[in-house]
């Protein structure tokens, strides 16, 4: 369920001086700096680009509110003009730009005016990326390195010609080469070979690779109340393997998201005498061992609300990590307890839970009580879990009898991700799939259940994207009202169908809608992004929850919404149309909801 803080800022107001000291402070209106100063107001003429780009770099518009300006000064600026203006054209791509500089002096104060007829802009011509060294050798690690650096390069034949682009582009095809095995590639020629007649750029540049890197020893700088093995525990790095920044992204980001650390960074020794073991730097900062945190939030599923936590990651002085966590809303109660563990030689993270939980949502309160132990895999590409929870749980449908059950629950599960970003993807998958039951004689009644959970992005073009989910479950074995209601299935709502209230589509019982023992949910949705931040989608929802296949008969939603990229994933605000109700909803969500 997802929700937003709101920053409640205070702001101190700042007293101001009394208005007779103000007024005798006040200087009056200065005289020039120089007995022959000249004002003057500088015109650019002319479409955009290169226009905009003139009105900010010329020396005129630097000097313009100068005092000391005279009028020679002022003439040798316009003299200057010409040139600077035909330069900064073509920066722009403008290599045949024609420039007129006049001065009006009938008029206070003067009028300097610069027209520009930019002519044809240049556009790329032939792009040739030649790679030289190792990296070229059909054994070495990495061949398709070179391949890659030339797909991804930025500019491309017809695209608009700029001089920062072709930088920009260059350094980018440097960086993309150094996240290969080839850590240490660098740019040893580049040329652009401008015609101004066809307004053609033909684009030329070499790359050495450099020797190929494998990962060797992990260094671990800045660790001082935690030893070495736990920053080291946290890696998938296989020593031996040819490097990959992308697999060094992945480590980072996974340190950072501990808790232990308040800043990581890490990289390959490209120094390094011996490439084939060469050693991963990583440098740490401890965060602070305590931290409270708190917020208020709204969310349209679950309303307006307030949370606290406290975090200790360091209970034990062996970095054993407590959090605390009350949750108050209109519609949810959370009183919970975690303890976590650092992860294990061989890659496992073990947490224990105590958490109470009351929901009030379509006339059913929910309340349920939890003790815990799960264990799982660090790497969250390739991710094995394991639990056992033992629950205590009670429904109270309006119009219909409680339901009081208990089960101890066993499940294992495995999460698959293939995407190029796990926070905000836009190609690949994502796939978690769960089995469990509940242990006959410590259960209310024996039952098996499954889920499985699916995500799939894929680019259209280079602005546009389609994102595909797929969701399905089942509780077997038992009645619905001998399984704890947490482990049943209720759908609708922000992250799941949109168009229909949270939890919204169900199994009537009385006055109530309460979880059903199968569910099934559907999306489709496409989203075009306007520039880096903002984007718009247009989407289908379809989902429903009951107590038998048979009775399965999907909602549809429909909508469009807009998009803002965040650190965290993509905001969403959201109008959706219900079909069943006939009714429009508003929705809010941010982040990846998987």
């Amino acid at each position: 369920m997802p929700s937003f803080p709101l920053l409640i800022p205070f702001v101190l107001a700042l007293c101001a001086a009394p208005a007779g000291a103000q007024d005798a402070a006040r200087p009056s209106t200065p005289a020039p700096a120089v007995a022959n100063y000249v004002a003057y107001t500088l015109v650019v003429d002319g479409p955009d680009p290169p226009a905009t780009a003139l009105r900010q770099g010329l020396d005129l518009v630097r000097w313009q509110a100068d005092e000391e300006m005279t009028p020679d000064l002022l003439e040798r600026l316009v003299r200057d003009a010409p040139p600077q203006a035909r330069s900064i054209a073509a920066i722009e791509g403008f290599y045949d730009a024609a420039i007129d500089v006049s001065i009006d002096r009938d008029v206070s104060p003067i009028v300097v005016r610069v027209k520009v007829e930019p002519g044809p802009r240049t556009t790329v011509g032939t792009v040739v990326i030649d790679v030289t060294g190792p990296a070229t050798h059909a054994t070495s690690p990495g061949p398709g390195a070179a391949a890659g650096v030339r797909e991804r390069f930025r500019l491309r034949p017809g695209d608009a010609f700029r001089q920062a682009d072709w930088i920009g582009a260059k350094d980018a095809a440097v960086r993309d080469m150094r996240r290969s095995p080839y850590a240490a590639a660098r740019l040893t020629a580049s040329e652009a070979r401008v015609d101004p007649g066809p307004a053609r750029a033909d684009l030329a540049l070499t790359i050495d690779s450099g020797p190929p890197f494998r990962f060797g020893p992990i260094s671990v700088q800045g660790a001082k109340r935690y030893p070495a093995s736990l920053v080291e525990n946290f890696s998938t790095l296989e020593r031996g393997a040819p490097h990959a920044e992308a697999e060094i992204d992945t480590y980072v980001r996974r340190l950072a998201a501990s808790g232990y650390f308040a800043s990581v960074q890490a990289t390959i020794d490209v120094e390094s005498a011996n490439p084939d073991d060469a050693t991963v730097k990583v440098a740490v900062i401890e965060a602070p061992t305590h931290r409270v945190e708190g917020s208020i939030s709204f969310s349209t599923d679950t309303r307006y609300g307030g949370r606290v936590t406290y975090t200790n990651i360091n209970l034990d002085d062996a970095g054993l990590q407590m959090r605390l966590d009350a949750r108050a809303e209109d519609k949810l109660q959370y009183l919970g307890a975690a303890f976590t563990r650092p992860p294990t030689s061989r890659g496992w993270l073990d947490r224990y839970t105590l958490s109470a939980k009351r929901d009030d949502f379509q006339n059913t309160v929910q309340t349920t009580a939890g003790i815990g132990a799960e264990r799982r895999g660090i790497d969250e590409r390739n991710q094995p879990i394991f639990a056992a929870t033992y629950y205590f749980d009670r429904e109270e449908p309006e119009g219909a009898d409680d339901v009081s059950t208990r089960a101890l629950y066993l499940e294992a599960g495995y999460v698959l991700r293939r995407a190029d970003d796990l926070l905000s993807p836009t190609r690949g998958y994502m796939v978690e799939a769960r089995a469990g039951g509940g242990v006959p004689g410590a259960s209310t009644e024996g039952f098996f259940r499954g889920t499985v959970r699916s995500i799939g992005w894929y680019p259209i073009d280079r602005v546009t994207g389609l994102t595909f989910r797929a969701d399905a479950g089942g509780v077997f074995g038992a009645s619905r009202d001998n399984v704890p209601s947490i482990l049943l299935f209720r759908t609708g709502g922000d992250t799941t169908v949109r168009g229909y209230e949270f939890e919204s589509l169900g199994v009537p019982r009385g006055d109530a809608i309460v979880g059903g023992r199968y569910y099934a949910l559907a999306s489709v949705e496409v989203v075009r992004w306007i520039n880096a931040l903002w984007g718009i989608a247009a989407f289908v929802d379809a989902g429903d929850a009951a107590d038998s296949i048979g009775d399965l008969s999907p909602a549809l939603g429909i909508g469009i919404g807009a998009r803002i990229a965040t650190p965290i994933g993509p905001f969403r605000l959201d109008v959706a149309y219900g079909e069943e109700t006939s009714k429009w909803r508003i929705h809010f969500s941010v982040g990846l909801s998987f």
